[in-house]
């Protein structure tokens, strides 16, 4: 498959070390890209469940593509959410081509633009709400895991899938107001702050509007995630787009994959060496 080249992509909510994650779709997506600047907005490694007993070959691929895309000349900026802000206590780490920072503030076609990954708002992630936001974490990754297995059984069936965890959040009244209140905390900061656009991922909601209000307005987007929308924020011909990953486009690359058996390439060693780090900080 021939790369796109894309000025910017922002992809958020990998949660890599999940039963949930779609590691697989994330490697297709990243071999078939060619990006100026990659932006990972959160949530990439799940600190909040890493375990060396599940972290398989198709994550550490992930990983691997990741630092395929840099040694080839994309700059790629980690941004840090709740669920790998172990990382946190490293922000504004400069590595060659690499950032690692808590947030990013840069200038695209003279347009200021605010990237973070929204857990601020989040009061569930901190204090003793954590705990239990742990305990719901892992009882999504349980649906998720259910679901998947359920949608293999309705694809034998020639029937088409269906998405619990979706379902659940559209008609639960206090999920739809916390997906809108948080929107609109993050429209007015930027609002305020004069930025024309806002980034953020967080809530798994792939999004793209503008949102005003009696101070002014602003363009909102959300990278949405790879665990039930597999969704990433494109930037090309001086606009941004949502992408939606779609199995039909990657069909002759899994048949491809298939024949060829490829192997984690050489820099699988840096891989290694990187999550190893990931571990121990984790344990800290």
């Amino acid at each position: 498959m021939e790369k796109r080249h894309v000025d910017v992509v922002v992809i958020s909510d990998l949660h890599l070390g999940t039963f949930g994650c779609h590691a697989k779709e994330i490697v297709n997506y990243l071999q078939s890209i060619s990006p100026n600047l990659l932006i990972l907005n959160g949530d990439i490694v799940d600190g909040w469940q890493f375990s060396k007993r599940y972290f398989p070959s198709a994550h550490l691929e992930v990983i691997n593509e990741i630092f395929n895309l840099q040694h080839h000349g994309t700059r790629v900026v980690y941004i840090t959410g709740n669920h790998d802000e172990f990382l946190r206590r490293y922000s504004d780490l400069n590595i060659g081509n690499f950032q690692l920072t808590d947030k990013l503030i840069i200038e695209i076609d003279g347009k200021l633009t605010w990237i973070f990954h929204g857990d601020v708002f989040d009061n569930t992630t901190k204090g003793s709400a954590k705990l239990l936001a742990k305990l719901g974490g892992h009882g999504y990754d349980m649906l998720i895991l259910m679901n998947r297995f359920i949608n293999f059984s309705l694809q034998k069936m020639g029937r088409d899938k269906i998405s619990f965890s979706k379902k659940i959040k559209n008609s639960v009244k206090k999920a739809v107001r916390y997906i809108n209140d948080f929107e609109e905390t993050a429209a007015s900061l930027a609002i305020e702050n004069k930025y024309e656009y806002v980034i953020c991922g967080h809530i798994h909601q792939p999004q793209q509007k503008i949102i005003s209000n009696k101070h002014g307005k602003v363009n909102y987007l959300n990278s949405g995630d790879w665990i039930e929308n597999l969704t990433a924020l494109e930037y090309y011909e001086h606009g941004w787009h949502i992408y939606h990953y779609c199995e039909e486009e990657f069909k002759e690359v899994e048949t491809v994959k298939k024949i060829e058996r490829p192997e984690l390439s050489v820099m699988k060693t840096e891989v290694d060496l990187f999550l190893t780090s990931l571990v121990l900080k984790a344990n800290l």
